[in-house]
């Protein structure tokens, strides 16, 4: 089976560079977008098995948004954030909204052929490393408030100073 891939990203050098190493690795690239609004026209026409998306791409969805309108969609794809960024609540982000991986742009290609792979078989696959960081934030206890817990700290932070 001949996968088919389908490249996200805002710049078009990172796009042809991506494009190269894909083919290279004889997987098919189906099509581009620049933005995460136009890869889900690209994405339900074209129906790719993995995306590579970036995480920020400027004005519009980010890859977090991009990647959760994908996996809603009726054929979705294995979404795999290909990125610069290296922070764990971007990682769990991405992992949350239903991302098969995780990968930064300094892989190499090797990893990168292997991410494909893996994910167009459902696999979940990580940056080097990845693995440990995301189990490790993920039992870290989160905080979170309440609806009215938000609004209390909004109306205390616009609260005057009081004297005493």
């Amino acid at each position: 089976m001949s996968i088919s891939v389908l490249l996200v990203d805002d710049h078009p050098v990172v796009r042809a560079g991506l494009r190269a190493i894909v083919e290279g690795r004889g997987f098919t690239v189906v099509g581009e977008a620049s933005t995460g609004e136009e890869a889900l026209v690209v994405a339900s026409e074209l129906h790719p098995n993995v995306v590579l998306c970036d995480l920020r791409m400027g004005e519009g969805m980010d890859g977090v948004a991009t990647t959760a309108a994908l996996r809603r969609m009726p054929q979705a794809p294995a979404v795999l954030i290909l990125t610069t960024f290296d922070h764990d609540a971007q990682i769990i982000r991405a992992v949350e909204a239903g991302a098969a991986g995780y990968l930064l742009k300094d892989v190499d290609n090797d990893t990168i052929a292997r991410a494909i792979v893996d994910a167009a078989a459902g696999a979940m696959v990580l940056t080097p490393g990845g693995d440990e960081r995301l189990l490790a934030a993920l039992r870290a206890p989160r905080v979170t408030l309440t609806e009215r817990e938000r609004e209390v700290l909004l109306l205390v932070d616009d609260a005057p100073p009081t004297r005493k």
